[in-house]
């Protein structure tokens, strides 16, 4: 099932890849008489175009398949792996509202992709370069000690996982924050000026969030929803230890 998941995202942008091919075809023949008449050359131009942007894109799906792979050390370019699919985004939703597949597995199957992406570009940065940014949904919502404008409002009793984030963020030095939203998360972004983030989230927040600050480096972990979306929700804290343990590297 986790492999599914994986190559989910993937599969559907090869669909999309077709589709667009197939368009390019269509248009390429449609436009012949037309173009013909203008210019001899320009039905040849029109196709060498539209054959330009098909391997381009199926150089996308390459770089996709390589990044989920044991060989994703050797891959071509990253870069090109989020450009494509900001280009083949409309095509991939349509394909996943074809088959039923929600857009929730969507994004969970992108957040794999990115995580793979930056295991294998060996990032590494000092504590104070990370920003940890947490969802306030983590706190419980009948704590009187709201912790979103100051965090060190937090009585660390250990009824949610604030507490245990917040000794982390102490004893490991990097900066850790609790945002209501989007907004808030990229606004601190912006003033922490990170070398890496670290987000935790739900499936929406975290697809859109590591799209918005790119080419700024974000690890994606999702958070444990046993009452549902953003309410008295949990993270695996093991996890993020161990991306912490992944992406950190001592001060000489």
């Amino acid at each position: 099932m986790k492999e599914k998941k994986k190559i989910l995202l993937p599969a559907l942008a090869f669909l999309s890849i077709i589709s667009i091919g197939m368009l390019e075809l269509f248009f390429c023949y449609i436009a012949y008489p037309g173009f013909s008449a203008l210019n001899a050359y320009l039905p040849l131009l029109a196709f060498l175009l539209c054959g330009a942007l098909f391997l381009a894109l199926c150089f996308v799906f390459v770089n996709m398949l390589i990044a989920l792979s044991p060989w994703a050390n050797f891959i071509i370019s990253a870069r090109s792996v989020y450009r494509g699919i900001d280009i083949l985004w409309s095509f991939i939703l349509l394909w996943a509202k074809l088959f039923g597949i929600k857009r929730r597995a969507l994004e969970r199957s992108f957040v794999t992709l990115n995580n793979n992406l930056l295991d294998k570009s060996k990032i590494r940065v000092l504590p104070q370069e990370l920003l940890v940014i947490s969802p306030h949904c983590l706190q419980l919502a009948s704590c009187k000690n709201k912790i979103t404008y100051d965090i060190n409002n937090c009585q660390r009793c250990g009824a949610c996982s604030i507490g245990a984030l917040l000794d982390m963020a102490r004893r490991l030095g990097f900066n850790f924050r609790v945002v209501t939203g989007g907004t808030l998360a990229r606004k601190v972004v912006k003033e922490t000026r990170p070398r890496l983030v670290l987000a935790i989230a739900c499936e929406r927040d975290l697809a859109s969030g590591i799209h918005d600050i790119y080419p700024l480096p974000a690890v994606g972990v999702l958070n444990i929803r046993p009452n549902g979306p953003c309410y008295n929700t949990t993270v695996d804290l093991k996890e993020i230890e161990a991306a912490l343990k992944k992406y950190l590297k001592n001060e000489e």
